[in-house]
């Protein structure tokens, strides 16, 4: 299945006032890279991929429409998967986008 490219030009915008923004496909979607660092990835499974921090991860799988990323029937901490009816209005995707932006640039560039 092919990434939602709707999705990806919302995506697209939000970010696009951010410094060191670069987009690469990978995982079968399109990842948002800030200073080479993934934040955020539109996922060809539907959804988005969104960074956070470890200790978030427990907290943030008890809201709406967002479960656990595994990848190779492995759970990967730090990675969140959210669905498209989580997405559905600015405000939902405004919120995990700038989540997972922030987490990213709390590293340093690549």
């Amino acid at each position: 299945m092919a990434y939602d490219e709707y999705l990806a030009d919302r995506v697209r915008e939000l970010v696009s006032g951010e410094r060191g923004v670069a987009e690469k496909r990978m995982f079968g979607g399109l990842a948002f890279l800030i200073g080479g660092n993934m934040s955020v990835c539109v996922s060809g499974q539907g959804g988005l991929m969104v960074r956070v921090p470890r200790d978030d991860t427990e907290k943030l799988l008890a809201r709406e429409h967002v479960e656990p990323m595994v990848m190779a029937g492995r759970e990967t901490r730090g990675w969140l998967r959210v669905g498209v009816d989580g997405l559905k209005t600015k405000r939902q995707l405004q919120a995990w986008v700038s989540r997972g932006v922030d987490y990213a640039k709390s590293f340093p560039a690549k």
